[in-house]
């Protein structure tokens, strides 16, 4: 079950710039940062509320941030949603004809499972599920 939006993601190409930018202009707290080797991505975190932002700069040049940044610029890359169970999520998106990018979870940042559903099957959104891991 779908429990609240975990975070965005938001593709940057240079993370200590746009940390800048999110501290300095808009007043928030980078509370982290991580680098996710599997997925060529160096992250930074921030808390909006119960929202996260997810700050994403590729880490190689063919790493889905990089291949996202040279088709479509900064921006929102992806909406995360926090679930109860990524495998259940992932069960019923398929069984209502969603296409999966991941049929199983992996490990993500932030300590958690995720698992991605195309764009092209939920209306032009790069859709993520993800569960904290014990």
């Amino acid at each position: 079950m779908i429990q609240q939006i975990d975070h965005l993601g938001i593709a940057v190409r240079n993370l200590d710039a746009s940390v800048e930018y999110y501290e300095n202009a808009l007043g928030l707290h980078c509370h982290g940062r991580e680098e996710v080797a599997s997925q060529k991505v160096k992250t930074a975190f921030f808390s909006v509320g119960e929202v996260h932002l997810e700050l994403l700069e590729p880490t190689a040049e063919d790493s889905p941030i990089a291949k996202f940044l040279e088709k479509n610029g900064e921006g929102i890359h992806h909406v995360a949603f926090k679930v109860d169970s990524v495998s259940d999520q992932l069960k019923q998106a398929a069984d209502a004809g969603v296409r999966l990018i991941h049929e199983v979870p992996f490990e993500g940042a932030a300590n958690k499972w995720v698992a991605f559903l195309h764009p092209k099957s939920t209306q032009g959104v790069l859709t993520e599920f993800c569960q904290e891991r014990s």
